[in-house]
């Protein structure tokens, strides 16, 4: 069976980030202009926004550095007033993940207790500089031990979850509506035969609507952050999944979109393909994927 799951988790870049990267190797457009733009565009539109999403594909190098990029610019127009949150960290481990924001552990401890990602180095720099400006880090994934429980068993199984248990997912129960998100779900999937039924939908779901109940919930805390999600594209593509989870939640949340693609059309983009799918979007060199 198709694992659309393991598609979206699994990336295998292996690059040192914080670096300048050529702008030769890639090209931001605006979709609604269909023009280029810069970072530093994109950052100056986020005064009128609470959320900036960036959809990533998890084995591209250039687009990691290009999440570096906006967090700090981010960090520079919003002293004080940023944060990162991560579909890399799961949201049981967040403990774990302030006491390293905290210096009260040690890095070695983190990767371990947390269970960073393989490729966690290509997101460490982001976690430093939160680290560094004392910066909050959302672990806004839901337990994959849940997710697969899910998959196995449908949403009904995490009723006999313990309170203790659902508190780290978004409230049950969880929106599963068909639609838009369903068939592109059903569409990557291979078709309706390759899917065994609708658990791993319900798990998709989970996933999406337990990232943006971390958000929210952050959000409600702190109302005046400007908040850089990271996540696989597919969680929000055309503002569908994690996005529309999101606005169920905190319905006056403002939301900017980025979606990020290794393309060999980066320097002329086939607009029928992208024109959809974010505000922004980011296409890279295909051939600098995973490479340092």
């Amino acid at each position: 069976m198709k694992s659309l799951l393991i598609l979206l988790l699994i990336g295998l870049p292996s690059v040192v980030l914080g670096q300048d990267i050529s702008p030769s190797h890639y090209k931001i457009y605006s979709t609604t202009e269909q023009k280029l733009v810069t970072i530093t565009d994109i950052i100056q539109q986020t005064s009128k926004i609470d959320v900036l999403f960036f959809g990533e594909e998890h084995n591209d190098s250039t687009a990691h550095s290009l999440e570096y990029a906006l967090f700090k610019g981010l960090t520079e127009k919003y002293p004080n007033q940023a944060a990162l949150s991560m579909e890399m960290f799961q949201t049981d481990c967040q403990l774990v993940l302030n006491e390293y924001l905290n210096d009260l552990i040690r890095e070695k401890n983190l990767l371990t207790d947390a269970r960073a990602w393989p490729n966690y180095k290509d997101y460490r720099p982001l976690v430093e500089l939160a680290k560094l400006q004392h910066l909050p880090v959302v672990a806004a994934n839901a337990p994959s031990r849940y997710t697969n429980m899910v998959t196995r068993n449908g949403l009904g199984g995490l009723q006999q979850l313990s309170t203790q248990a659902k508190s780290y997912l978004a409230p049950l129960p969880i929106d599963t509506a068909t639609g838009a998100y369903y068939d592109k779900f059903v569409k990557i999937m291979g078709g309706h035969e390759a899917m065994a039924g609708m658990q791993i939908y319900q798990s998709q779901n989970l996933w999406d609507a337990t990232m943006a109940w971390s958000i929210a919930q952050f959000l409600k805390a702190h109302p005046k952050f400007k908040v850089l999600q990271l996540n696989g594209g597919f969680h929000s593509e055309e503002k569908l999944g994690a996005v529309a989870q999101l606005k169920k939640y905190a319905p006056k949340a403002r939301v900017l979109t980025i979606a990020s693609y290794a393309d060999e059309s980066f320097d002329n983009p086939d607009w029928t393909k992208f024109k959809t799918l974010a505000d922004y979007i980011i296409l890279t060199d295909p051939k600098l994927t995973g490479k340092e």
